[in-house]
């Protein structure tokens, strides 16, 4: 089966005389499915990011969405493709213009689309997203700052979902979020991807939410992707020393949940 989402030995210089933020990583991820990419700051999740959602070019190496090369068109030629990959963000209230409606915010992405709806039969689909993130149609006319944090991470999400995308890459969408709303937000994200056959490509440095919904985990060091495979797989029996060290850090969400 072609995957939704797959990278050949990407790689990434900023500087031509250091290190490279990403060195030959290569990834893939089939329809429906949830990846993982953990590592801590610096092992170039986030450079990973920007270069699978077409935000910057790799020095070397190939994106392919669908079988599709992305990484050599001009942004011309990826803008209509932007409906069917979308980001969410690590720090929701960042990621919202707090001079804007919810609505407006919601609503921007159908920009993306031909016939996008209008008037009534626009605001009918952006309230009724709002209900299926588990917000209230009236939440519509109100801003970012009327909201708590886990509540923005829901409308950044619906935002995302407006244009009915087929990926997912959500960078840190909870490390901002105490541990109780980050559970919320995880199981949204399970039932957007139960509701809508959605692929994500999730970015963290927890483990614990790791174990807590994906299906593969690829782990990062300096650059590089040092171990893949299910979840089980490396979570139960690593097989380098850097995993082994992530998996004996700090508490994580499952731990946290698990009776003692």
């Amino acid at each position: 089966m072609t995957p939704l989402l797959r990278t050949e030995n990407l790689t990434r210089h900023y500087d031509s005389d250091g290190p490279a933020a990403l060195d030959n990583a290569s990834i893939s991820l089939q329809a429906g499915e949830i990846l993982g990419i953990v590592g801590e700051s610096g092992s170039g999740k986030s450079t990973l990011t920007r270069l699978v959602m077409a935000l910057d070019r790799p020095s070397s190496g190939t994106v392919f969405f669908e079988d599709r090369q992305i990484t050599a068109l001009s942004e011309r030629q990826v803008r209509p493709l932007r409906r069917d990959f979308q980001m969410v963000f690590q720090d929701p209230y960042g990621s919202l213009d707090p001079r804007h409606t919810v609505g407006r915010i919601i609503g921007e992405p159908l920009g993306l689309e031909d016939n996008a709806p209008r008037g009534a039969k626009r605001r009918e689909r952006i309230t009724a997203l709002l209900e299926e993130v588990g917000l209230k149609p009236g939440d519509i006319d109100r801003y970012p700052h009327q909201f708590s944090g886990g509540q923005r991470q829901r409308i950044a999400i619906a935002r995302a979902l407006i244009t009915r995308p087929k990926l997912l890459v959500a960078d840190e969408p909870t490390s901002a979020l105490d541990v109780t709303v980050q559970a919320q937000i995880l199981k949204l994200l399970l039932t957007m991807r139960a509701d809508h056959g959605l692929s994500i490509l999730l970015i963290t440095h927890d483990i614990g939410v790791v174990e807590e919904i994906c299906d593969r985990v690829a782990v990062m060091q300096q650059g590089k992707i040092v171990e893949s495979g299910s979840v089980r797989e490396v979570l139960d029996t690593p097989q380098e020393p850097y995993t082994r060290r992530l998996l004996s850090a700090e508490p994580t969400l499952a731990r946290l949940r698990r009776p003692t």
